[in-house]
């Protein structure tokens, strides 16, 4: 069971030992906090942001709708404990999850504390994917990097990442904004264009032969003569790139030196 903090906001201190009584009631709710005005809500969020808040309208220093303007930025789920039933459409406006009239009745303060609660876990989930997300971007930042260091390529399939050396690649070749990564016993999908695969690539090892193509150099097996003076590459996987135009000549002068 996920435990979620609570902070509790109103400035009659009967009210909130109230609402302090009935949280106890629930297993999952952790810390409490009790601020008493706008100053104390606001100075506990920056320090302790809450999963769940329940607050009042009116008190000291402001009202409730300025809570939720200071907190804008990472909102935790709201419920509104309040004498007033006039603020309820406002409220909802400002993504309340619930709007409870004082007195409190047990039954509605369920209801309420509960879709708090939903609310709540939706965005801790959300947040831990976000969480994943970045740290799954900054690993394929970190493995892109020592691609370049290293020589070698990491992939992903099948929900890991494979390492695939640079010595094992026979071709890249182009696939929309990806790159298809073509070894003896298959081929993979990579996340980068060809023009940036290109330019940190050695080109010692790897020639660019077609705008679509690069192949490793001890890939190729023999260049094949066709009509028109055009070339064709064949490599040692049993593949035939035709050598673009624009590249026959460098692909002449490399081969040749």
């Amino acid at each position: 069971m996920t435990e979620m903090s609570v902070l509790v906001i109103d400035d009659e201190p009967l009210a909130r030992r109230r609402i302090l009584r009935l949280l106890a009631k629930y297993p999952w709710v952790g810390r409490v906090d009790e601020a008493a005005n706008v100053a104390q809500a606001v100075a506990i969020v920056a320090a302790r942001p809450p999963d769940i808040m329940l607050l009042d309208i009116q008190m000291p220093g402001g009202d409730g709708f300025d809570i939720l303007a200071a907190v804008a930025e990472a909102p935790p789920a709201v419920v509104f404990v309040t004498a007033f039933d006039h603020h309820a459409l406002r409220a909802f406006e400002n993504n309340a999850v619930d709007y409870v009239t004082k007195p409190i009745e047990p039954g509605r303060f369920h209801l309420a504390i509960e879709r708090a609660r939903a609310a709540a876990g939706a965005r801790l989930q959300s947040d831990r994917i976000a969480e994943l997300q970045e740290t799954l971007h900054a690993l394929k930042q970190a493995l892109g990097r020592e691609n370049r260091k290293n020589g070698e390529f990491w992939v992903r399939t099948h929900g890991e990442y494979l390492r695939i050396p640079a010595d094992d690649i026979i071709r890249f070749q182009a696939d929309r904004d990806y790159v298809r990564l073509h070894i003896a016993d298959g081929d993979y999908l990579y996340q980068e264009s060809l023009a940036s695969l290109e330019r940190r690539l050695d080109p010692a090892r790897f020639l660019r032969i077609h705008r679509s193509t690069i192949v490793q150099r001890s890939a190729i097996e023999r260049i094949k003569q066709m009509p028109f003076a055009s070339l064709v590459a064949v490599l040692t996987d049993g593949t035939e790139v035709r050598v673009g135009r624009t590249y026959t000549p460098a692909i002449r002068s490399a081969l040749s030196a």
